[in-house]
């Protein structure tokens, strides 16, 4: 179970640690390849035990409501990708000499002879549009593609299934990263990097190092955000990957590229890597106008879709017609409404303080919807950031007085409402109290940079609350 490819899965005793989108996959595959199968899970709720019956009924074994213990004669742990390093099953598997794969990994040494090459996406905020933007734009140049991985399409199944690809699209997160060492991507864009996840990967160099594998082994291209401050920048990452002969570094930036690079010039996406005589010329590729939205970050995030379509040899015209046919999902910055001369957006997914940055730097007057479970994030820099651009703030859920302290800090002379209840509700108010203080010309923006659990099951849900309040305002 070294570094090589397993062709040989035949009574290999293989533990698949967590249901889930990507446990029951792998322990599908797994079983499909002739391995001897155990699923454990922490949890046993009625989701799991439908899960488990499934799989039982194909002959696999599932232990539900313990995932510390390590079954015996384990020769190689699947995990699912949020299981931290950290929990008694690896130290067990440590200890036994077991080697642990994600699901990732094993997609990776499940690839035939001829699988279609990777060009992969990470970063704390971003990675799910830059993904779905670079295979919108990979279709439009004629090629056979996927968006896959994080985003909810299963690599396994991307790897395993009967469809043929010519590329794939895939979104690594940080998680996934941890546990696959050995993908080599033609080329891979590290978007930015911003503290997250810090209780799992246990600090930022942990983190930014975890990040910075999927430049490891590139053939192309190491694509990186030439505007991002900060240490370690993602050009640092670059600079410390281990890549093949010739692969080149090509950042992106929202002002005007230098040579290798991918900019904005007067309203215009421009290629000054993928050209001739890159010292004097560029590639017009596409207008800012055709980024939907247009808000700064998300110009970034067409960038470095760009920067690895062109990396794959895909021509300027097939950039411009794949950013035009590409919509983003919802809760991405998505336009609600126009009520009374005030803007409503959702931008629920803004789940963490970089995402939430990004999000308030793309409107001029805002009140602003914010709060829920802070995941250790500090507030200070976010508002300082944001300060001149608010013109009120309305705090929900747990960890409001985060926002609220951060606010009389750097913002005092902006008026804050401080709703003390965590109920769904809440945000029926919050929408009401941010009606009362808009003013025609305000965008009142719901940019949590907190998670949604303490309120709702998840970000869709906190969004569709938020949409459905502003529904009620306008009728």
């Amino acid at each position: 179970m070294g570094s090589g490819q397993v062709t040989d899965w035949q009574g290999k005793h293989v533990t698949v640690a967590g249901l889930g989108v990507s446990g029951v996959p792998a322990a599908r595959a797994l079983h499909g390849l002739g391995a001897e199968v155990t699923v454990v899970n922490d949890g046993d709720d009625a989701r799991a035990r439908e899960q488990a019956a499934e799989l039982e009924a194909l002959g696999v074994t599932v232990r539900l409501g313990d995932g510390e213990t390590l079954p015996d004669g384990t020769e190689l742990i699947v995990t699912a990708p949020g299981w931290r390093p950290d929990k008694p099953l690896f130290a067990a598997a440590d200890r036994a000499g077991v080697p642990v794969w994600g699901d990732v990994e094993l997609a990776w040494r499940l690839r035939g002879p001829d699988a279609a090459p990777w060009l992969a996406v990470t970063g704390t905020n971003g990675k799910t549009t830059t993904v779905q933007m670079l295979a919108s734009i990979l279709e439009a140049a004629g090629l056979r593609t996927a968006a896959v991985g994080n985003i909810g399409v299963s690599l396994l199944d991307a790897v395993l299934g009967e469809e043929r690809y010519d590329v794939l699209a895939v979104e690594l997160s940080s998680y996934q990263l941890h546990w696959a060492p050995s993908p080599r991507a033609h080329s891979a864009a590290v978007l930015n990097l911003a503290p997250d996840h810090l209780d799992w990967h246990g600090s930022m160099e942990a983190y930014a190092r975890d990040k910075g594998r999927v430049y490891e082994g590139n053939r192309v291209a190491c694509v990186y955000n030439a505007d991002a401050t900060g240490k370690p920048s993602t050009e640092d990452l670059v600079r410390e990957a281990d890549v093949e002969e010739g692969c080149r570094a090509v950042g992106f930036t929202l002002g005007a590229p230098g040579p290798s690079q991918l900019g904005v010039v007067e309203g215009i996406l421009v290629d000054r890597a993928f050209v001739e005589n890159r010292q004097r010329n560029a590639q017009e590729l596409a207008e800012v106008s055709d980024v939907n939205p247009p808000a700064p970050h998300n110009i970034a995030n067409a960038l470095a879709a760009a920067a690895l379509a062109r990396a794959y040899g895909v021509p300027a015209s097939a950039v411009r017609d794949g950013l035009r046919a590409f919509t983003p999902d919802a809760h991405r910055i998505a336009h609600v409404a126009d009520v009374d001369g005030v803007t409503w957006i959702d931008d629920s997914k803004a789940t963490n303080t970089h995402a939430a940055e990004a999000s308030l730097a793309a409107y001029d007057s805002i009140v602003w919807i914010a709060g829920g479970l802070a995941k250790g994030a500090t507030f200070d820099e976010l508002v300082g950031g944001a300060a001149k651009r608010l013109r009120g703030a309305v705090l929900i859920g747990r960890d409001r007085a985060l926002i609220r302290e951060a606010l009389a800090r750097h913002a005092p002379e902006v008026p804050v409402v401080d709703l003390d209840r965590t109920d769904t509700g809440a945000m029926l108010q919050a929408v009401q109290e941010a009606q009362r203080l808009a003013r025609p010309g305000d965008t009142v923006l719901l940019a949590p940079a907190c998670a949604s659990m303490d309120m709702f099951a998840n970000y869709n849900k906190r969004g569709d609350a938020f949409a459905q309040a502003v529904r009620e305002l306008g009728a």
